[in-house]
């Protein structure tokens, strides 16, 4: 049965209580880690402000994704990336991911899911420990990485990322990979990356509701970056900004890992409902002029091309207004002035800009909008370009553009995160790992 065919009604809590069998084996996966075999479905919903996306994916065996299935469906119930209306939410993720999967024909019950909100906040912190000489094992790397965890300490925000910058040996920074070394001490440089607790609640209890288990969370903006980057771009330093409906998502890249994010609560409905309260037309055809005719930057010959107005109240084509198309554009430029005004001032305050390098990426669907590239050029003073998904198959022309980078990068992040997970047994991939004999097998290994 469909997700969003299961009630004629608006849902209400109460309603999600039917199907036992769903929800009790849902609670039984939890008891133990979740562990995908390589191959396996991936699942990445892209909640957003003015749309929700699902793809559904397979790794192949030349370490490429292809897309089975991909839905998507208008947003209803956010609000600058946070959940306004749970009920409305529920019904816009049960009508994007059952599209999904009728395309894939297959069924998920686990997706790793985007955060847009719930200002993300980043931070750096050192910790060091002693090895007494011994060798660097993969024990030693989760225990550091756990005293790095335990630096988050605010009970207002949840931690949603930490991410091992570069490990140090005796104080010789710059080790990628410390398991296998030999020293006294070994330190590590953390990113940390927070989120509000309210809001992520929020997502996690709406997700929940379609009966489906959050799996893992990406920054958006981060996610969008492991999607549309080449290693050289992550190497060197790059900027991505994802200008999405509700909100805009930065996140920096330098030698190879994501060193800071950040928002601005300012997206591409902020520009529609500029052009709606400037010429005082309805929401939908603000949104369609948006689209269909608006530029940010002024073009030679667009005074003289009039286009039709509905005016709010007005339903008759026939009494539409004629405004020029530089009118459109005027109340464009300079929301979008100010949205890369406040992304470089984020940047300049948070150190960050020149650690970015000469490289800007834009992605997100509010940077497709005719003249984008060359006003961030002009604002931000660096080389941009627009960012497409990167080895990923299977994806339509309609769901390969900067709007689905976001969804794309969860995938991609679902796979290294297995891969790299320091715990990661491929070979343990059944229930034996939570026994007593898996645990001490993967001792041995470690210590032998």
């Amino acid at each position: 049965m469909p997700r969003d065919a299961m009630s004629n009604e608006t849902p209400s809590p109460q309603s999600h209580a039917p199907q036992t069998r769903t929800v009790s084996r849902r609670k039984e996966a939890r008891s133990t880690p979740a562990r995908r075999q390589r191959g396996g479905l991936i699942t990445a919903l892209d909640v957003g402000t003015t749309k929700i996306a699902c793809f559904i994916a397979r790794e192949e065996e030349d370490g490429h994704l292809r897309v089975l299935g991909v839905g998507h469906h208008r947003s209803k119930g956010m609000r600058n990336g946070q959940v306004a209306n749970m009920d409305e939410v529920e019904l816009s993720i049960r009508a994007a991911v059952d599209s999904a999967e009728q395309m894939a024909n297959e069924r998920i019950s686990d997706v790793v899911v985007n955060i847009s909100g719930g200002h993300p906040h980043s931070t750096r912190v050192e910790v060091e420990m002693s090895i007494a000489g011994h060798e660097v094992r993969g024990a030693d790397v989760r225990r550091i990485q756990a005293f790095g965890r335990e630096q988050h300490t605010d009970p207002d925000r949840e931690l949603v990322h930490c991410i091992p910058v570069s490990y140090a040996i005796d104080g010789a920074d710059g080790v990628l990979d410390p398991r296998g070394m030999f020293g006294q001490t070994l330190g590590v440089n953390i990113h940390l990356i927070s989120a509000a607790l309210g809001p992520l609640r929020n997502l996690t209890t709406v997700v929940e509701r379609c009966h489906l288990d959050i799996e893992d969370r990406v920054v958006t903006a981060y996610a969008s970056g492991l999607a549309c980057l080449v290693e050289d771009e992550k190497d060197m330093g790059v900027t991505v900004i994802d200008m999405g409906g509700g909100t805009t998502s930065i996140a920096v890249f330098h030698e190879g890992h994501v060193v800071h994010t950040g928002l601005i609560p300012v997206g591409g409905l902020h520009v529609t409902n500029d052009i709606a309260k400037g010429l005082t037309t309805p929401h939908a055809n603000a949104e369609r002029l948006k689209t269909m005719h608006g530029s940010c930057l002024p073009s030679p010959a667009e005074h003289r091309e009039l286009l039709k107005v509905i005016q709010v109240g007005e339903e008759d084509e026939a009494t539409a207004k004629e405004v020029p198309r530089s009118m459109l554009t005027q109340i464009i430029q300079p929301r979008l002035e100010e949205t890369f005004e406040l992304a470089r001032a984020h940047l300049e305050a948070s150190g960050f800009l020149e650690v970015g390098g000469r490289l800007v990426v834009l992605t997100g669907g509010a940077s497709q909008l005719q003249g984008v590239r060359e006003l961030a050029e002009t604002i931000l003073d660096r080389q941009v370009r627009h960012g497409f998904p990167r080895r990923i198959r299977g994806l339509a022309d309609s769901t390969s553009g900067p709007a689905f980078a976001a969804c794309a990068g969860m995938l991609r992040y679902a796979v290294q995160h297995h891969v790299e997970t320091p715990d990661t047994d491929p070979a343990a991939d059944n229930s034996a790992v939570s026994s007593a004999f898996g645990r001490l097998a993967r001792w041995w290994k470690e210590n032998f």
